[in-house]
């Protein structure tokens, strides 16, 4: 039997690759959300349904209770609604308490705040996302340097550790300023539609439009996640291949369960 690899150190481990309402709501792909490791820094981002199932169904499992934080890229269902369930798991119930919750404003205001109020004492702390902020858990920085075009206050993520950037570009319209902040060697862009779609429910990133900020970007890797049903329909592995050719870059299709390894870029 050929040899297992050792499983790596610094990853990223996408637990749900589906977006928008109907991918989420058949489970046509999984809408758990983004394990990274990072060091000895544990981060969740976006938390969907059923991410506490993906985190002990993965192999090896993922244990909540490591998580150092959950980031909260915006408040809609897709994206939060694993939110509680996550942070009372990473506090185990409240008892070991510690952690904290990156959220923009509307989503820990007003009428209808996403993270329960119980919870809240549990935790260590919990920050307001702002635009063109950086905080910092343990050795990793997170900026979110331009609030998206979406309906709701919503953010992109910004990693960085030792010599290595991860951005996340999360649920948005396209617009220009994208490619200008979101430099990174680890470019994980939120690709819904195939192509734009211009009406009050399409907030969010279409293939064609992707490669002018890939092409600008340049990063080592680009993944491609978060699809809706004409994405999955178009099979994204083979559009993420064509624009492979077409940029130069390497650019992959994440699936459910994919586990990217990061230590070769932390050695580089």
């Amino acid at each position: 039997m050929p040899e297992e690899k050792p499983h790596p150190e610094n990853f990223i481990k996408f637990l749900g690759t589906g977006g928008a309402r109907f991918v989420q709501l058949k489970q046509l792909r999984s809408s758990g959300g983004t394990w990274i490791k990072l060091g000895d820094t544990n981060l969740m981002l976006d938390p969907g349904p059923g991410t506490l199932v993906r985190c002990w169904g993965s192999r090896p499992p993922l244990d909540p209770s490591q998580l150092d934080g959950v980031i909260l890229s915006h408040r809609h269902l897709d994206h939060s609604n694993d939110l509680n369930v996550m942070v009372e798991a990473m506090t185990e119930g409240g008892f070991s308490p510690g952690g904290v919750v990156f959220a923009p404003a509307d989503a820990l205001e007003g009428p209808e705040p996403i993270l329960f109020g119980y919870l809240r004492p549990f935790l260590d702390a919990i920050y307001y996302l702002k635009e063109g902020e950086v905080y910092r858990i343990k050795e990793v920085e997170i900026a979110t340097p331009v609030r998206h075009d979406h309906p709701v206050e919503t953010y992109g993520i910004k990693l960085s550790y030792q010599n290595l950037t991860v951005s996340f570009i999360t649920d948005t319209r396209y617009f220009s300023k994208l490619q200008e902040v979101y430099k990174a060697e680890i470019l994980v862009l939120n690709v819904t539609f195939v192509k734009p779609r211009h009406t009050d429910l399409a907030f969010h990133l279409s293939y064609e439009e992707v490669e002018p900020i890939i092409n600008s970007i340049r990063p080592k890797i680009a993944v491609l996640t978060h699809f809706g049903s004409s994405m999955l329909m178009a099979k994204p592995w083979e559009l993420a291949n064509k624009l492979e050719k077409k940029t130069g870059v390497r650019t992959m299709a994440a699936y459910d369960g994919m586990l990217l390894s990061l230590d070769e870029f932390l050695r580089d």
